[in-house]
């Protein structure tokens, strides 16, 4: 049990960035981590020891994420111009419009794009941890990384509509 209790406890820093990436919200993220060790610590019986802890505990991220948002719509936050820096510096103001542009792709495709660039997890993996098919996710992944581009440059994000007659 105790070893197990590690494994958990070594999974948290990249259950935390997977979080606050997927919320954007550091406090929402403490507590969407927080949610999925308990589940998985609840249900550590369920888990596959021939598995990867790592996913499975993404997989009970994801599961949470999606129920959260589908309970409560988004929060409306008035912004004020007093609130704002007078001029933070420009790494700054990429990595600002880089997180800005993550949270306007759509959830599938976010998702997708975070596991893979910022978990590193394989296709397979992911394709496991969302339970979805492997095509799926690579096609996600390249609509991400496609809106994402267009969105760090200032473009409007691609809009596939086919023409049905």
């Amino acid at each position: 049990m105790q070893e197990m209790h590690e494994r958990l406890l070594a999974c948290l820093p990249r259950l935390r960035r997977y979080a606050r990436a997927l919320t954007g919200d550091s406090a929402s993220a403490d507590d969407l981590v927080q949610d999925t060790v308990e589940r998985g610590w609840e249900r550590i019986a369920q888990w596959r020891p021939d598995g990867d802890l790592r996913a499975w505990l993404f997989g009970i991220m994801h599961n949470l994420h999606v129920d959260q948002v589908r309970r409560s719509p988004p929060p409306a936050v008035e912004l004020d111009d007093a609130d704002l820096p007078a001029a933070p510096p420009a790494a700054g103001l990429d990595l600002r419009d880089l997180e800005r542009a993550l949270q306007q792709l759509p959830p599938a495709q976010r998702e997708v794009l975070l596991l893979v660039a910022l978990e590193e997890m394989r296709y397979e993996e992911v394709a496991a941890t969302l339970d979805i098919p492997l095509g799926t996710v690579m096609s996600r992944l390249s609509r991400a990384r496609e809106n994402l581009r267009r969105l760090m440059t200032g473009q409007p994000p691609a809009v596939n509509l086919k023409v049905v007659k």
